[in-house]
């Protein structure tokens, strides 16, 4: 086929698509253009299906240096291990494109999206968004969906769709929806701290506004994937005759596990952990091979393990359709019960252990300074960037009780500790002057161990002292749906995630909504299922919010704690604190053991330090030093004598501490007629010395000795 080019302007975007000129051998490829942006998309297919039942697919997002006119820094020159930006936009791209393959497709699917040139004004995740999905819907891979995504953001009281990077950087909401048509498949909303009149607010967001937005979102999205389809339907390329798995469900032996073991199942069930749950279900399917074994009938693990597994998932489903009943016996709006500890590590600058059910989080705050920032890069802003606030979330097998290697973080951490900071970021002070460090080890899973993130790290900074604007609670909701009803599901567990049909994490104060994640498994969702999901959320976050309320009033400041001081001096008595070379600042540091932070313009004076009695010492030895009154030079006579004393020799001179306390230097060739080699010979520091004052020119004076003018 020859080259197609294809122009599209719509919703804010102006869009350029060609097809058939790069990565031919490619399942599907386009070169997709915005701005001065240019990114390829390539999907590739192992037509060979993996035995699992599951999607095995790749996506990667990489961004290029060159694409930015610039050269690798580091002592490698080539692109190493992907950057958290190009990881957390693979993970957009995979769970907004993963609900489009077709039900039993289990063949190796890679997408490859390459930024190869970069443009500071193009969203680059809506980019790499649009051009994955146009590859894919042009591929000869049975995909007949097209989806779009759309990001509001707000001006003012205006909202924005598509705004640019500029204007997202001004905006107090950043909220990401992908959608095909009117489903909407994948939703990604924070919001952004401001200041006003009554000081600084986390611009949250109440569940109805976010409602109305979401819907004008989905307004954008139904016309936008009309334009896609329609503009690339010609070019999609002839399907491959694929088989898709289908289900081997013995409906004989579905019935037989059904009337002999409903009960066992049921209380299988009800183990709570995965562990448990899992052994008491290969017990099960032991006996259940033992039995068929004994009556003679013939009987294939992996056949009974399957029947088993889709029994048991039909059992779930139908307890909270039919009977309200969820497996552990709790209502469909109920929370499971919370535990909170906070700064039970001596050592810690804040900590928290957060417990929810069978979901328990160890969080940790530890403040630094603005060098202790995290450096990082983007292929769309020319200089290096800096992050004061960070959050680390790690997630050990040993959690779910599995006997796995803890090796470097994954897209599910990165992705996990990426929501919470987005949640919690809202309530740091704007010009917080320093570096803040979360991290959540996550000790034990069994679902909401992000959200426990969020909780956990609200009262981490509460018992770090760090004064946030309120506390934030996060809770995980559910859905289980049958076509003709639904029902929602609070706070839900590993089983409820893995058998219901969505994931919806959800994260505020008391005012409203800081960030929320939203994948659906299969269709969409629509707006009156979303607002029943958002009211009940409102009620089991505003409960987790009381709890962690009470919990903050008794919170006992940790003995590992920094001690801050900030205070004011005139500015001008800066330079007398920073010394001749940094020498009286150096002095300070060394004797009380503190770090101090100067600012020039305003004399802002920031110490700290590990001990409290120190840092308060330093405080008063600076301020000390502000309050001597300024020394004002003598107007000296030419050819007057005075008595100094030597401050120092050097091999130059002798600096003389004049009578007004000023410093002067007296030449080595104006020491005596006859050239002096070594000074030392014939002075030592803290001697008094005659000298004449030669000339005066503002600060510099000039000096010699009797000898020299005799």
């Amino acid at each position: 086929m020859n080259e197609q080019n294809i122009e599209i302007n719509i919703n804010n975007l102006e869009e350029q698509y060609v097809f058939n000129k790069v990565a031919k051998q490619a399942s599907g490829a386009v070169m997709y253009k915005q701005g001065k942006a240019v990114l390829i998309a390539a999907v590739a297919i192992d037509e060979k299906a993996v035995e699992e039942d599951f999607l095995p697919l790749t996506v990667q997002y990489i961004e290029k240096s060159y694409a930015a006119a610039k050269i690798p820094g580091g002592f490698i020159k080539r692109e190493t291990k992907p950057g958290d930006f190009e990881t957390l936009t693979s993970r957009i791209v995979d769970r907004s494109l993963r609900p489009l393959f077709p039900e039993g497709f289990h063949y190796p699917v890679t997408i490859t999206v390459t930024v190869v040139s970069a443009d500071e004004n193009v969203d680059m995740q809506i980019a790499a968004l649009h051009a994955a999905n146009a590859a894919l819907f042009v591929s000869d891979i049975p995909v007949s969906q097209s989806i779009s995504a759309v990001r509001i953001g707000t001006q003012g009281d205006h909202l924005l769709i598509n705004p640019t990077l500029k204007q997202q950087e001004e905006s107090e909401l950043d909220l990401l929806v992908v959608g095909a048509d009117k489903d909407v498949v994948m939703i990604e909303m924070c919001t952004m701290a401001s200041k006003n009149e009554e000081g600084q607010t986390a611009n949250e967001f109440s569940e109805d506004a976010l409602v109305d937005v979401i819907a004008m979102a989905t307004d954008a999205i139904v016309l936008s994937t009309a334009a896609y389809t329609e503009a690339f339907r010609p070019m999609v390329r002839e399907p491959l005759s694929l088989k898709m798995s289908e289900d081997k469900v013995d409906e004989t032996l579905y019935t037989y596990i059904e009337n002999n073991y409903a009960l066992d199942v049921e209380k299988a069930i009800a183990h709570m952990a995965k562990s448990e749950r899992s052994s008491e279900l290969k017990k099960i399917r032991t006996r259940i091979l033992e039995a068929l074994d004994t009556e003679g009938k013939e009987a294939d693990k992996i056949l009974v393990s399957k029947v088993l597994e889709r029994y048991k998932k039909t059992v779930v489903r139908a307890m909270i359709l039919e009977k309200n009943i969820r497996a552990d016996g709790r209502k469909l709006d109920e929370v499971r019960p919370i535990e909170i500890e906070t700064n039970l590590l001596p050592s810690v600058h804040g900590s928290c252990l957060f417990t929810r059910g069978q979901t328990q989080a160890l969080v940790t705050v530890t403040l630094g300074d603005k060098k202790d920032a995290q450096m990082y890069e983007l292929i769309t802003a020319q200089n290096t960037l800096s992050e004061n606030f960070m959050v680390h979330y790690n997630f050990p097998g040993y959690s779910v009780g599995e006997a796995k290697f803890i090796g470097a973080p994954g897209r599910r951490e990165l992705g996990h500790g990426n929501l919470a900071k987005r949640a919690l970021k809202p309530t740091i002070p704007l010009h917080y002057d320093g570096s803040i460090r979360l991290v959540s080890e996550i000790l034990e899973s069994n679902g909401s161990s992000s959200m426990a993130t969020i909780c956990g790290g609200s009262l981490a900074l509460c018992a770090a002292e760090v004064e946030t604007t309120a506390l934030v609670a996060g809770i995980a909701m559910g859905l289980v749906a049958d076509g003709t009803k639904y029902a929602v599901l609070t706070d839900i567990m590993g089983l409820e995630d893995h058998d219901g049909d969505m994931d919806f994490k959800i994260a505020g104060t008391t005012e409203g909504i800081t960030a929320l994640q939203m994948d659906i498994k299969s269709g969409g969702i629509e707006m009156t299922v979303l607002k029943d999901v958002l009211y009940q959320a409102s009620k089991g976050k505003n409960h987790i919010l009381a709890l962690m309320e009470e919990s903050a009033k008794n919170i006992k400041s940790s003995e590992a704690l920094p001690s801050t001081e900030n205070f004011n001096i005139h500015p001008s008595k800066i330079v007398d604190i920073i010394g001749k070379a940094g020498a009286t600042i150096r002095d300070i540091i060394e004797k009380f053991e503190v770090n101090i932070d100067l600012d020039r313009e305003v004399g802002g004076v920031k110490v700290s330090g590990g001990d409290k009695e120190k840092v308060a010492a330093a405080k008063a030895h600076i301020e000390e030093l502000a309050s001597t009154p300024v020394k004002k030079q003598m107007e000296y006579k030419v050819g007057e004598s005075y008595t100094g004393k030597v401050k120092r020799i050097v091999d130059f001179g002798l600096f003389v501490e004049m009578p007004d306390g000023f410093d002067a230097l007296l030449h080595i060739s104006k020491v005596a007629k006859k050239r002096v080699n070594n000074l030392a010979e014939c002075y030592n520091e803290g001697d008094d010395i005659t000298v004449v004052v030669m000339e005066q020119k503002g600060k510099k004076v000039e000096l010699a000795t009797p000898d020299y003018l005799a």
